[in-house]
């Protein structure tokens, strides 16, 4: 059964009436209080305080970000050289080898940017420092993985599970978090 639109106009025009007589009422309450103007403070980020917290901080990043290599690797670059897509004549070998390319740069990104969070954790800084030559002789891959060579998608996949070993060894276990092409094409150049 239909409502009359006088019934709705009558519970609408009490419910206004209800709602300003209230803030009225409030506000004639805190009438006879004096209030100091309060003052606003923006935190950019929040800050951790204590060593125990910045540490907890430092492998939170860190896992994040080897996540972030390790799933842009293996969904980007290794994955399809498994499949034989990086090979010549293979069905949109291009577009691949583009995608590997901007992985691999999203790799390089993410693995020095967790590799300057590890420094935040004793434990994570010693189980990463055999590898930042590996980590640094990433950053010519991406120029061979666009050109098909299949040593740099090796390369990427050893160097990925090596930092994911270290993080397990240091309590800090990292699981594969595939980024989106535009996470690929935003985050090569991202620092972090």
């Amino acid at each position: 059964m239909p409502v009359p639109i006088r019934r709705l106009a009558v519970a609408l025009t009490l419910c206004c009436a209800l709602l300003a007589g209230s803030t009225a009422w409030a506000t004639s309450q805190g009438a006879g209080q004096r209030t100091e103007p309060a003052a606003v403070v923006a935190a950019a980020t929040p800050s951790p305080t204590t060593s125990a917290e910045k540490q907890k901080f430092a492998k939170t990043r860190f896992v994040a970000n080897a996540g972030l290599a390790a799933g842009a690797t293996y969904e980007w670059i290794w994955k399809p050289y498994k499949e034989g897509k990086f090979k010549k004549g293979a069905h949109g070998r291009k577009w691949t080898l583009v995608k590997a390319g901007l992985a691999g740069a999203f790799t390089y990104n993410r693995l020095k940017a967790a590799t300057r969070n590890a420094q935040g954790d004793p434990t994570l800084s010693k189980a990463l420092a055999p590898l930042n030559a590996a980590i640094a002789s990433l950053k010519d891959l991406p120029a061979k993985l666009r050109k098909g060579d299949g040593s740099a998608a090796k390369s990427f996949n050893d160097t990925i599970n090596k930092v994911k070993d270290a993080g397990k060894d240091a309590g800090a276990p990292v699981q594969n978090k595939v980024p989106s092409t535009s996470d690929l094409k935003n985050g090569a150049n991202a620092n972090g």
